[in-house]
């Protein structure tokens, strides 16, 4: 059971080391950047990520100025 486990748990660290292995032995290592805001196909095609449009459409219009229109019909 136990050199199961062991054996099992030195795999495991042999595969996270081989998908790491740019990541751990490089300089420049780094994680990809998985966000769609950073993706270039994304960009050119002028589609961001859903809370980059909210930051945007909030810097555009005030929540608060959302909500007293809404509360206010005239």
């Amino acid at each position: 059971m136990i050199k199961t486990i062991l054996i099992g748990a030195v795999l495991l660290f042999i595969a996270v080391l081989f998908m790491g292995v740019k990541v751990f032995f490089t300089k420049e290592g780094k994680f990809p950047d998985i966000h769609i805001g950073e993706n270039k196909a994304m960009k050119e095609r002028g589609i961001g990520c859903a809370t980059s449009q909210d930051a945007q459409m909030r810097a555009k219009v005030s929540p608060v100025e959302l909500m007293l229109k809404s509360n206010n019909p005239k």
